[in-house]
């Protein structure tokens, strides 16, 4: 197994990061890779009012999904530096995972600066006997004729050092130092992954003060966002997509369509325990099928959230708290989020083309066309339906 290992304080985890790692995953052809945030960097002290280990280790996971999704390798993150008291010397890293994986072959990744000081490390030697070295250059002036000077340096300094060297493509040249001090004046957005920024914004990172309840569209999106699992980002954004023009077709309020696109699945990720803890202590009531029903539950949870953190209206929490199962007697609202999930361009199932049509024709037959699919899906599992979908169309069968 070819193991990457990527450490660094990222405070925050920005796009630079993401570029390397995925460029570096993909150049040494490897079989994982794992990023390490640094506990202690014994190379530099964390920035005051850095945030503490648990908000960069989050901040780096969502890092790991998105490396992952486009590196087609799997990448997690670790937390043996967070975890182990003292300074997080890389050598020490090492040393444990050659005892977790003695049969694989480590690949250290580091950026141009971490480079060109290599030699004055904490034990240098320790760290090439164990590792073979990939560094990236993150800006114009990082040149291979830099790279080759110290490439030759450090073979001659430490013989049988494997090293390569790579200028990555798609540059982001900024720093973490410079990032910091724009993400409070709002200028950092585009050098930062949606989710990671999001989870900045609604954390009041980076002396960033969001107010939940007062937030504008654009503050909201990458927010809601950092709730979900980077594979679920596309589906979500293509619902809001979707309710935004069903909203303009028939009449619906467009803001209120695009915010309950976006929340819709906010709680989605959550697994069973933690959705049964959200019920408890936002009050929710359940019913049997819904309580061992890991499916149902995120339409609730996730309304709940809507209303207590972002300070949701009760329409908007209605087309959330709906948009599963549906129910006798939905509002247009409702109506537009139920179908904007069931249709949003990401969709792609026997039978989606001819239910868009139905519904783009009429929104009620299209809406009764979409429940009677989905109760037949549901008993094609052998499962049982929940009594508010057949409520839902039997209703508009007139039944």
């Amino acid at each position: 197994m070819r193991l990457g290992v990527y450490g660094g304080s990222f405070n925050p985890p920005h796009l630079g990061h993401l570029r390397a790692a995925v460029a570096a995953a993909k150049r040494l052809e490897l079989d994982r890779l794992l990023l390490i945030p640094a506990g202690i960097p014994p190379h530099k002290r964390l920035s005051e009012g850095a945030p503490g280990a648990e908000h960069r280790a989050a901040m780096t996971a969502y890092m790991a999904e998105l490396t992952a999704m486009e590196a087609g390798v799997p990448t997690e993150l670790s937390r043996m530096e967070l975890e182990r008291p003292g300074k997080s010397y890389t050598a020490d890293t090492l040393r444990e995972l050659r005892a977790e994986y003695p049969d694989a072959e480590l690949w250290l990744l580091m950026g141009t600066d971490m480079f060109l000081t290599f030699q004055d490390w904490h034990e240098p030697e320790e760290i090439v006997s164990r590792a073979a070295l990939c560094a990236f250059g993150r800006s114009e002036s990082d040149t291979e004729e830099l790279f080759e000077a110290q490439r030759d340096f450090l073979t001659q300094r430490f013989p049988g050092a494997r090293i390569v060297t790579m200028t990555l493509p798609d540059l982001v040249e900024i720093s973490s130092t410079e990032l910091r001090a724009a993400l409070p004046a709002g200028r950092a957005e585009r050098y930062l992954a949606p989710q990671v920024y999001g989870y900045i914004l609604r954390e009041h990172l980076y002396g960033t003060s969001c107010e939940l309840k007062r937030l504008t569209l654009d503050e909201l999106r990458p927010i809601a966002l950092s709730y979900l699992k980077a594979r679920r980002v596309r589906h979500v954004l293509g619902v809001e997509e979707e309710a935004v023009r069903l909203a303009e077709k028939y009449g619906a309020d467009v803001e209120k369509a695009r915010v309950a696109a976006l929340l819709h699945d906010c709680t989605k990720k959550l697994n069973l325990r933690e959705q049964l803890a959200l019920c408890e202590q936002y009050g929710i009531a359940l019913d049997y099928l819904e309580r061992h029903t890991l499916k149902l539950l995120h339409a609730k949870t996730g309304a709940a959230l809507a209303r207590e953190v972002f300070g949701a209206d009760e329409a908007v929490c209605g087309a959330i708290r709906w948009h599963t199962t549906g129910r006798a007697g939905m509002t247009l609202l409702e109506k537009v989020v139920y179908l904007a999930d069931y249709i949003e361009p990401n969709r792609n199932f026997e039978g989606v083309d001819k239910l868009r049509a139905a519904v783009y024709e009429d929104l009620d037959k299209g809406l009764e066309l979409g429940l009677r699919m989905s109760i037949e899906e549901i008993e094609a599992r052998g499962v049982p339906v929940h009594q508010n979908t057949r409520a839902a169309y039997e209703y508009l069968k007139g039944i």
